[in-house]
């Protein structure tokens, strides 16, 4: 361990970020929270370099790391300072080799923010072309700082969990559980790496990784924005872990970018933040960025009703006249058409999407646009469902391969699914005809942009496969921008299958996402909670089915979990009856009193649950604190339940109640106490 100097120290808030350079002018960072400063020990540990790097032709990484990582290779070692300086909002760290190669380090903060946005940019002034197999967005190390060795026991990996209809688990680790104990010779590197390689991001796991020191109480978070395959690795050699995230590496991913000589490329953003406290708070400190980049924080959450689950792909003008006059006068904003309004004879929705043309004759005998108008005339805001990155295989599309992703010069071709090249011109005209023009003509005010399947490692047309991803991916987002900006007010839901695709920076493209496809599971508030680390929930779309058969106890049950985001209305509506629908109002108008706090709360979450999602055990609360009052929310699971649970609450007086069971209740000196009735009930309360 070589001895180092503080270069800067900069206060965020409640945080300190402190830069380091040793006597090889190796540079590396230190997060911590404000409060702990005098707690930070002299570590036993090599510096963390700043940036990760590896270039083609470089020696690789050694202690037996090859094929694990692709960090601390020859091209990082060589990386040494230039300058460091706080420009305006942003500090920006210059390090280079010396021969050409130049690595530009952002950290960007300001005042509100509780959490840092971290990027990298690389220059080749070389005078060559070279090429990068990989590049860090963030990476940060020495933790935990206030030990001197390797802090036994103290140090917990958050990592969460996600597959479809079951998104946003959070999974726990002690480090040594893991393997990443240091050797008794501080040699050999240990990896825990995590990623997703393919098209749809959030797939295994979110791009999201957590440090926790238990002895200390702090925890560090980081999130990566980014659309294709990505990575995040745990890493350690000697008394000090490493965390670090960015694109998946050319081992990993198959990412390799070449540069010519002057250009520059720049990587995904990261997020990251530290505090002390539990995960549910720190990974909210995350969030802070993604309020920032949405862009319908200064308005309330709507009320939607999606006819999915009502006409199970056959919104027909017949079936949607009915709907319309079933609604009618309801407090609903958005009526969405879902899949199959292009739908043709004898072909399921799912086969032949991506022509885009109404079926004006089966179908809909007035033309779409009559019924757009009528939903218009009930009062209703109408949207449509389009899935524009992908084509049906029996679509007329799918058989324009000049248009199609390959790989190896081959179309990539799943079950049901071809995907569109969006990196041409021509495959941006065509959705300009068929997608922009028909939303823009057809006044429709909101879109639900789906995606069904996934490309894997990549596509050709680049010097990489993981390039080519990230490009078609990058070009994606450029359409996603252009459409808001070509249909003014038009809002916009992002659905990959569900949650598939709730990465940031996704998300700070769209209103609003799809929560999961878990659309009438009883597991819907553990997912929807569990969310609510990961994305803001006044962005994550709840569904509620309803049914003439259900109780008024699932009833209630399905309606209050859309409180745990934006409420979304689908199902078997024409039976439900006056008492039916009475509860149904009054959850709508319920969910409209507590807007304010769903959109700018903050969420503490109580639980006695079991491991199983699919099969709960126990209850859950979730109580989330805005600036005007407090929304609690309460679901029971099967199993034994106690006859009340009681919840630590910022208020004095109770507002509202949804709940179909008389549930008993006070609130005493900040402490809420609900009295249990069931299994599979819910209990919404309103304080301030």
């Amino acid at each position: 361990m070589s001895a180092k100097k503080e270069i800067g120290r900069y206060v965020m808030g409640d945080m300190c970020l402190s830069y380091w350079e040793n006597e090889q002018h190796t540079v590396g960072m230190l997060l911590i929270p404000l409060e702990t400063e005098k707690k930070v020990v002299e570590k036993n540990c090599a510096l963390e370099p700043l940036v990760q790097l590896h270039v083609r032709g470089d020696k690789r990484t050694s202690f037996f790391g090859g094929g694990t990582t692709m960090a601390c290779s020859a091209s990082t070692k060589c990386m040494k300072l230039v300058s460091h300086e706080k420009q305006g909002d942003r500090i920006v760290t210059v390090l280079s080799d010396g021969a050409g190669r130049i690595v530009r380090h952002t950290v960007v903060w300001h005042e509100g923010l509780e959490a840092v946005r971290v990027f990298t940019d690389f220059t080749n002034d070389t005078g060559a072309p070279l090429t990068l197999e990989m590049l860090s967005s963030a990476n940060i190390g020495g933790l935990t700082p206030f030990f001197e060795e390797d802090a036994p026991g103290a140090l917990v990996i958050h990592r969460a969990r996600s597959a479809w209809s079951a998104e946003g688990r959070i999974s726990s680790n002690t480090a040594e559980s893991l393997h990443l104990e240091p050797s008794w010779a501080n040699h050999g590197l240990r990896v825990e790496k995590i990623g997703q390689k393919g098209s749809m991001p959030v797939r295994g796991y979110f791009p999201f990784g957590a440090v926790e020191d238990q002895k200390t109480g702090v925890i560090w978070a980081m999130q990566l924005a980014c659309p294709s395959s990505w990575q995040l690795e745990f890493r350690r050699m000697d008394a000090g872990l490493a965390m670090m995230s960015g694109l998946a590496d050319f081992d990993y991913g198959h990412w390799a970018k070449t540069l010519q000589p002057g250009e520059t490329f720049r990587t995904p953003e990261a997020f990251l933040t530290v505090g002390c406290g539990s995960l549910d708070a720190v990974s909210q400190r995350l969030l802070t960025i993604q309020m920032e980049n949405f862009a319908g924080k200064d308005r309330l959450p709507p009320v939607l009703f999606n006819e999915y689950c009502t006409t199970w792909g056959n919104p027909s003008e017949e079936n949607l006249e009915k709907i319309v006059d079933c609604l009618r006068g309801k407090a609903i904003d958005y009526l969405v058409i879902d899949c199959g309004w292009y739908g043709r004879p004898g072909v399921a929705w799912s086969e032949c999407n991506g022509d885009w043309i109404p079926n004006d004759t089966e179908m809909f005998p007035h033309g779409l646009r009559a019924t757009v108008e009528n939903i218009r005339k009930a009062g209703f805001l109408p949207g449509i469902w389009f899935e524009p990155e992908t084509c049906g295989h029996l679509s007329y599309l799918a058989q324009n391969d000049e248009l199609l992703l390959k790989r190896d010069g081959i179309v990539i071709d799943t079950n049901e699914r071809r995907f569109l090249d969006m990196r041409l011109p021509e495959t941006q005209a065509y959705l300009e005809e068929r997608v922009v023009s028909l939303l823009r003509d057809y006044g429709f005010a909101y879109v639900k942009i789906d995606y069904n399947d996934c490309i894997g490692v990549g596509c050709d047309g680049t010097e990489s496969l993981g390039e080519g991803l990230r490009q078609n991916m990058e070009a994606s987002q450029a359409f996603f921008r252009h459409l808001r900006e070509a249909v003014p007010g038009l809002c916009m839901e992002n659905c990959s299958s569900g949650g598939h695709r709730l990465e940031p920076s996704l998300m700070g493209l769209f209103d609003m996402a799809s929560f999961s496809d878990a659309h009438e599971c009883i597991e819907i508030p553990i997912i929807a909670a569990n969310l609510q680390r990961m994305i803001l929930p006044a962005q994550s779309q709840i569904w509620a089915v309803l049914h003439g058969t259900d109780s008024l106890r699932r009833l209630n049950y399905s309606l209050v979990n859309t409180l745990l985001g934006v409420m979304c209305l689908s199902g078997d509506i024409y039976s439900l009856n006056a008492e039916q629908w009475a509860l149904v109002e009054r959850a709508i108008a319920f969910y409209r009193d507590a807007r304010g706090i769903i959109l700018h709360g903050v969420s503490k979450f109580h639980e006695n649950r079991g491991e199983s999602w699919r099969h709960p055990q126990g209850w859950q609360a979730v109580c989330r604190t805005g600036p005007d009052g407090v929304l609690v929310t309460i679901h029971t699971f099967g199993g034994e339940l106690p006859d009340s649970i009681s919840l630590p609450v910022r208020a004095s007086h109770v507002r509202e109640v949804l709940c179909t069971e008389g549930n008993d209740l006070s609130l005493f000196n900040g402490t809420l106490t609900v009295r249990l009735k069931a299994n599979f009930e819910a209990v919404a309360v309103l304080l301030r």
